[in-house]
């Protein structure tokens, strides 16, 4: 979701913007804020008693008399806000410490992501897919001088050729309806969606703005290898084809012998063909972890 630096910013976000909203709601009819604990007899009582239209509140009143009682649906509300908060919170302190990447339950075989999931993590799933669509379309790539000399921004690709045969793109890759030789899946969020066209499919989730560990970028560029090695192109993605699928990227075209080191790969092989591709500072310093452990240690570089 959103740009490779900071990212668990907009979940740090979005905690605030649900805590707010719950705040907002505490309020007795004359305007005095609600003691929580109080609030939370009152939402469990309301929820749990309520009439199924809605319509009445603590112990099936009239929700009329506001100072005691809150209707069924403010009720829902406030506890929605306040799941959200939390929720959110915790994905953000996750991403922060770059742990619990399987917590949505994504099969790692398949691509696929659970129905629970989305019933579950609603307030995580639901502000992401819509962030994710909305920046497809809004988002432009770069500034292009056409004939005539005016200026427009190129859309950006939904997936790129870096190298022959070396795609670098984001979770929308599916619609350039192509077969694969292989996919890497970066993504801890979205559903793979190439799962039938590929021949080899590679999960590896991790949150957005958080790279490849160094043993896991190994993984990922032999598992690009051997698949290049059938003919077909290999595809490797995140949500937007900018920060996660770049990092891999540069291991994999180093270990085919592309580059000799990751910064090649990045700036001369991925950057040019690709202007929105960034790398975070841990994203830097996988690489060159990875780079001392795989390449220039005593590791072939096209070995197993």
């Amino acid at each position: 979701m959103g740009t490779v630096h900071g990212v668990y910013l907009k979940y740090v976000g979005l905690s605030a913007l649900s805590l707010a909203g719950c705040w907002g709601l505490l309020k007795n009819s004359d305007g005095s804020k609600l003691p929580v604990a109080e609030a939370m007899q009152l939402v469990s009582r309301s929820l749990l008693t309520a009439g199924s239209d809605g319509s009445k509140g603590i112990g099936g009143s009239d929700t009329s008399d506001t100072d005691e009682t809150l209707s069924f649906w403010w009720a829902l509300s406030l506890a929605v806000l306040a799941y959200s908060a939390f929720l959110n919170a915790l994905i953000a302190v996750l991403f922060k410490v770059e742990k619990g990447m399987g917590i949505l339950g994504k099969d790692r075989k398949t691509g696929q992501i659970p129905g629970w999931s989305y019933l579950v993590f609603f307030p995580f799933h639901i502000p992401t897919f819509l962030y994710t669509q909305i920046h497809s379309v809004v988002f432009k790539g770069k500034l292009v001088v056409n004939e005539d000399g005016t200026k427009t921004r190129q859309p950006i690709p939904v997936a790129t050729e870096v190298q022959p045969g070396w795609w670098v793109g984001g979770c929308h890759s599916d619609q350039l309806n192509k077969d694969w030789g292989g996919v890497i899946d970066l993504t801890v969020e979205f559903p793979e969606s190439c799962i039938n066209r590929t021949a080899a499919y590679l999960s590896l989730p991790a949150w957005d703005g958080v790279p490849a560990r160094p043993e896991q970028l190994e993984e990922a560029a032999v598992f690009a290898f051997q698949a290049s090695l059938s003919g077909g192109d290999v595809l490797v993605h995140c949500a937007h084809g900018r920060g996660r699928s770049t990092t891999v990227m540069c291991a994999c075209l180093v270990k085919v012998g592309l580059y000799k080191n990751w910064l090649e790969a990045f700036e001369q092989g991925i950057k040019p063909q690709r202007p929105v591709c960034k790398l975070n500072r841990r994203m830097r310093q996988a690489l060159q972890e990875w780079q001392r452990l795989y390449v220039d240690g005593n590791h072939d570089k096209k070995g197993q």
